[in-house]
């Protein structure tokens, strides 16, 4: 049986080996976006190791349009079944089933430097993480880390929500972000939550700014004012707004500019609406607002993703 550090740096390819059964498949490959591909293989015998991280950076002076930056995880230990219709199952085995099958889960996130782009061109380069977000660190590396608690949540979260069509796009982007906001840390010291912000410490404070982010992505066509969602999430606007940048890295703004912008790559690509139907289901005004506010986040022309 391959060890998890094999399986990370095949991670990227089509499959691990043969004697790996795959059961599960999710993949997205949308131009000037996010590629990642998520494997879920039946772990035969039983096998189970430690959950194992892998941070790739990959840079050329000499070639900076072939930058990129790569997350790869591998996690066991979850359960999968099939059937959709099982209803409170205990997993036991039955005439019609074998119960539920224990997996390795593989996890493989790629970013483009064009795409890293967006979060990094107006930001003074203060730290190593900034410098690899930006691709000014000088020397390709390859870093392995332990997965804490918070990066299994948002990975198991990944596989196993109900989540469909446009929704389950908005919802997966939101989640690959906040992964890679975590998975960052490995450039520093690998460390539990531990926040600049008090009122963070306490778990009630952490719930609000997580359900700020949950309201944000809700009112993906519908632009909510940060004073609205202070009142909906009964916080403070300083407080929501300090809280939401220290926790997901970016402010509320951004995350929001960019998942209306994510939202709209898949519907001009995947979906293959118009842009005058984008622009209208992401409540913009008029098209040309819509086209440079693509345009300033993506480094794309709206029409460049209709099929």
């Amino acid at each position: 049986m391959m060890q998890v550090m094999d399986i990370l740096k095949l991670a990227h390819k089509s499959g691990i080996e043969p004697s790996m059964d795959l059961l599960y498949e999710k993949k997205q490959q949308i131009p000037g976006s996010i590629h990642y591909k998520i494997n879920r293989f039946y772990a035969q015998n039983s096998w189970v190791a430690e959950d194992t991280g892998m941070l790739v950076y990959h840079y050329n002076a000499k070639k900076p349009e072939e930058n990129y930056l790569e997350l790869r995880y591998c996690t066991t230990g979850n359960r999968y079944c099939e059937a959709k219709d099982c209803g409170q199952c205990n997993q036991l085995p039955t005439n019609n089933c074998v119960g539920k099958h224990l997996t390795v889960d593989v996890y493989h996130f790629h970013f483009t430097a064009t795409f890293l782009h967006q979060f990094v061109h107006n930001v003074k380069l203060s730290n190593q993480k900034d410098e690899v977000l930006a691709f000014k660190y000088p020397n390709a590396f390859t870093r392995v880390f332990s997965v804490s608690l918070r990066k299994r949540n948002v990975l198991d979260e990944l596989l196993n929500h109900s989540y469909s069509g446009s929704v389950e796009n908005i919802f997966v982007n939101a989640k690959v972000h906040e992964l890679l906001v975590y998975s960052l840390e490995c450039l520093v010291d690998e460390k539990e939550e531990g926040f600049t912000c008090k009122f963070l410490a306490d778990e009630s404070g952490r719930e609000r700014i997580y359900q700020a982010r949950e309201i944000l992505l809700q009112h993906i066509g519908d632009p909510i004012t940060i004073k609205e969602l202070s009142r909906k999430v009964a916080m403070n606007e300083c407080y929501v707004k300090k809280g939401f940048k220290e926790i997901f890295g970016t402010t509320i703004f951004d995350f929001y500019q960019q998942q209306r912008m994510e939202h709209a790559k898949y519907l001009l690509y995947e979906k293959g609406l118009s842009v005058t139907d984008v622009s209208a289901l992401l409540g913009y005004s008029s098209i040309s607002h819509f086209s440079a506010a693509f345009k300033k986040h993506t480094g794309l022309k709206p029409c460049e993703l209709l099929k």
